[in-house]
């Protein structure tokens, strides 16, 4: 069974380091929108080439073009075994879109992490990103320099106080529907995002093994029913 994985949580919360651990750990893919959609506009493929005229006009990459660039990656041979996806669905359109890539694949386990807002805060008044390739760095451990490609780390210019509490109003407006729409699945989970990187990575690992026997349940009692319904 493929382990088909998609993080879900507010700036701040570390799903980002997160994925990239869990997917590191686990030798599948980490398919980060932003990443994708670099990637994209770089090779020049037909959807790529589209995002780059969306955005050389100074317009945002529509529903429709996200979803394309998402889908092209999804195709890739890498994500045979699996795959943890950050940044994406970010609407409700664009998760009934994933279902729809989805529908021929291994259950997709969501899960999303919960981290209170004035924690969100103080973390993100305090994040470092690299100068050169953009990755955020791990909160408060010291860092220097990225870890990814030894760039120096530099703090956001966006992460203000004020910018920050804007942004978190706005993700929440625009998740909580999408929360709304994984949580009835029992292959969603919630993790509590304010504990120690180490125990939230031991609480994901749990999380997912759960929630993949639920996907197996479910399965199997798919299969039962459809069996019984062709039987003459």
């Amino acid at each position: 069974m493929a382990l088909n994985l998609l993080m879900l949580g507010p700036p701040g919360a570390g799903k980002g380091t997160q994925a990239e651990r869990f997917a590191r750990t686990r030798g599948i893919p980490k398919i980060s929108t932003g990443e994708i959609l670099r990637d994209a506009v770089h090779t020049g493929t037909d959807i790529g080439r589209r995002a780059r005229a969306i955005m050389d006009r100074g317009e945002l990459v529509s529903d429709e073009v996200m979803i394309g660039i998402v889908r092209d990656r999804l195709e890739k041979d890498d994500t045979a075994d699996g795959f943890v996806l950050d940044g994406f669905p970010r609407t409700v359109e664009q998760a009934a879109a994933l279902d729809t890539i989805m529908a021929a694949r291994d259950a997709l386990i969501v899960l999303d992490i919960v981290v209170p807002e004035a924690e969100l805060v103080r973390r993100l008044g305090t994040r470092m990103i690299c100068e050169n390739c953009g990755a955020n760095a791990p909160i408060g451990d010291g860092t220097v320099a990225c870890m990814r490609c030894g760039g120096r780390l530099v703090q956001r210019a966006d992460d203000d106080q004020a910018v920050v509490i804007e942004r978190l109003k706005i993700y929440h407006r625009q998740s909580e529907p999408l929360v709304e729409y994984y949580r009835v699945r029992p292959t969603f989970r919630q993790i509590d995002g304010a504990q120690p990187p180490d125990k939230v990575a031991s609480d994901l690992d749990a999380a997912i093994e759960a929630a993949g026997a639920g996907a197996v349940t479910l399965a199997k009692t798919v299969d039962r029913v459809l069996r019984r319904g062709v039987q003459p």
